[in-house]
């Protein structure tokens, strides 16, 4: 009696479609930047031969690999929490990396990941943007990556996990509409980020839906840090016509805006209202506490780490694209605005 042919691997997948193993790689893995012709090819082969991928449980010495835009504040604390629920009861350790600007850096950490390959590792790309030919390397050499809060488009068809950013930024807004606010200024993060220009879409449409023309003189460019919210608070609050409120669009910038605000002598919420996003621990113990926009951090990460385990296991995902809703908390820092604005000299 005739055995039946092994399964093949996605190297020898590859050199009977003509192609290159990352490209056999992502047709596996349900990526789209594949030819309609080519993914029909390798999926023929596919049926014909079988495909031989392991699929045992992670070994302990593997490692799930967190790579953040920066380690700064609460935030990353938040993420590398939300992982390791999900990789505790695999006895997985979590590597911790940041992406400096540079390019030698960016070589040096997958360099470094690709040196620390072993079975089940992965990769969470945390509010970072990789380059094309560092998904393609990941993707030869079969490691797993899930995108966590993406920063752009590139990388369409990549599993990530982000949250409801437009929503958020609509609640954020409607808050002060429904308190009385009029003059509502919004500080922006990067203009890059997808999430910055979601939420700046949100603010957009809360003052469209109340009829209220959108200034352009309210709409500071920040940057997602505490230095940018300072600099733009300052600036939104000398305007001859100055905001009541101000949508910070992180946390951060928030506490930026209530260091100008203390510093031109105006009071939170009596002058001026505050709305941030993200809900970091630490903002329920601001001064005021800060009202702000929930946005669930842990669970985005544990769903994150999830789609990882189920990759490096070989197992389909039910969906590529995971978004968890936001949610408003309303604290100390809003309020009705003031029957009389707080005029300031320019300057």
């Amino acid at each position: 009696m005739t055995a039946e042919p092994s399964p093949l691997t996605i190297a020898q997948l590859a050199e009977l479609a003509g192609v290159s193993t990352a490209t056999v790689s992502k047709v596996v893995n349900g990526r789209s930047e594949v030819s309609p012709e080519t993914r029909a090819a390798v999926e023929k082969l596919i049926r014909q031969h079988g495909y031989r991928r392991q699929r045992r449980r992670p070994a302990p010495t593997a490692l799930v690999e967190l790579l953040f835009h920066a380690l700064e504040g609460d935030y990353p604390i938040e993420i590398i929490k939300g992982v390791e629920e999900v990789v505790r009861e695999y006895q997985l350790p979590v590597g911790v990396s940041e992406l400096q600007p540079d390019q030698a850096s960016e070589r040096g950490w997958l360099e470094g990941v690709l040196r620390r390959r072993l079975t089940g590792i992965g990769v969470i790309a945390v509010f970072s943007s990789l380059t094309e030919a560092q998904r393609e390397q990941l993707a030869r050499r079969e490691i797993p990556l899930v995108l966590l809060d993406p920063t752009d488009d590139s990388a369409k068809g990549i599993p990530s996990v982000g949250a409801g950013n437009w929503s958020g930024g609509l609640a954020a807004t409607r808050h002060l509409l429904e308190l009385g606010h009029r003059r509502i200024a919004i500080i922006t993060g990067p203009d890059y980020a997808l999430a910055s220009r979601a939420r700046l879409d949100g603010y957009r449409t809360a003052l469209d839906m109340a009829g209220i023309p959108v200034d352009p003189q309210l709409i500071g460019r920040g940057d997602f840090l505490i230095e940018g919210g300072l600099a733009q608070a300052h600036r939104l609050l000398r305007l001859p016509d100055p905001p009541t409120a101000i949508f910070a669009t992180n946390d951060g910038q928030a506490i930026g805006v209530y260091h100008a605000a203390r510093r031109l002598g105006l009071r939170i919420p009596d002058d001026l209202s505050v709305v941030g996003f993200d809900d970091l621990p630490s903002m329920r113990w601001a001064i005021p506490p800060l009202t702000t926009i929930r946005q669930p951090l842990t669970k985005m990460a544990a769903a994150a780490a999830s789609m990882l385990l189920k990759l490096a296991h070989g197992e389909p995902l039910p969906q590529r694209r995971v978004e968890l809703a936001t949610e408003l908390v309303v604290r100390e820092s809003t309020a009705a605005p003031p029957p009389r604005p707080h005029a300031l000299p320019p300057g």
